[in-house]
C-alpha cells in the first residue's frame, strides 16, 4: 500500500466524489494514526459524522486473497481498533483500470492522470458499494 485514495459520498450516500490521496507510510501503524487525523479533520471541516468507512480490498481476478489483500486486511484490523466508525472492504476489481479507461476518455495527459488515479478509483469503488447498498435497500 503506497497510497490510499479517497472519497467521500454525499448525505444521501447517494453520489461518491472524489476527494484527495492520503500518502502510506513505511508501517501500517503510522498510516492508520495518519489516517484517523485525516478523518478527524474532514469531519471539522466539512461540519459532519462519518457513519461508516469503506476499503478497497485488492482481490485477485480469481477472488482469492493475495498479499495486497493481507495488507489491507491488516490495515482494517488497525483501524478498527482505532475508530468506532463501521468498516467495511468491498472488491475492488478493475476499479483502476475503470478509472485509467474514464481519465484516458477525458483526454487527460498521462502524468495529470497519474495524479488523480488513485481517488477516482476510490471513488468507484465507494460508488459501486452506495450502488449495492441502494439496490439492496430497495429489495426489502
Amino acid at each position: 500500500m503506497s497510497r490510499i485514495g479517497l472519497a467521500l459520498s454525499d448525505e444521501r450516500q447517494i453520489i461518491a466524489t472524489p476527494l484527495r490521496v492520503l500518502p502510506a507510510e513505511k508501517k501500517t501503524e503510522q498510516t492508520v494514526a495518519k489516517f484517523v487525523e485525516l478523518l478527524t479533520q474532514l469531519q471539522l471541516d466539512y461540519q459532519c459524522e462519518i457513519e461508516e468507512i469503506i476499503v478497497g480490498l485488492p482481490l485477485m481476478m480469481n477472488g482469492r486473497t493475495g498479499f495486497s489483500a493481507d495488507e489491507v486486511k491488516h490495515f482494517v484490523h488497525l483501524l478498527t481498533q482505532s475508530l468506532s466508525i463501521p468498516i467495511h472492504t468491498w472488491d475492488e476489481r478493475l476499479s483502476t483500470v475503470q478509472a485509467e479507461r474514464s481519465l484516458r476518455e477525458s483526454h487527460m495527459t498521462r502524468k495529470k492522470r497519474a495524479k488523480v488515479v488513485d481517488t477516482v478509483s476510490a471513488a468507484i469503488i465507494l460508488q459501486s458499494y452506495l450502488d449495492h447498498k441502494q439496490w439492496k435497500t430497495s429489495l426489502i
